[in-house]
């Protein structure tokens, strides 16, 4: 990871939280929701801690953003999709021996 660009000014105060017996802090003031996911940073000369919002992609769909002809043959299929130029074709589920 680079190095974070982020001032103090970058940040808004929210709340002033105390962690419970089990070392935990909750954070939904802050806007997170359950599932959510972050990567966490921690300066140990400051302890500042920080959570970058991230999400995982599932090995079987890593294909799809490690190979950019078909990454960008997908999107071109979904533009297509969504400005209604796909036609149904019906005739491939036809049987032959018909």
């Amino acid at each position: 990871m680079g190095a974070m660009a982020e001032t103090d000014a970058d940040f808004e105060r929210i709340a002033e939280v105390e962690a419970d017996e089990r070392s935990r802090i909750a954070l939904g003031r802050a806007g997170v929701r359950r599932k959510d996911r972050y990567l966490v940073f921690k300066n140990e000369g400051t302890g500042e801690i920080r959570m970058i919002p991230m999400a995982s992609v599932p090995a079987r769909e890593m294909i799809i953003w490690e190979n950019d002809e078909l990454r960008d043959s997908l999107l071109r299929g979904l533009a297509d999709s969504s400005a209604g130029r796909i036609s149904y074709r019906d005739d491939y589920l036809e049987d032959d021996d018909e």
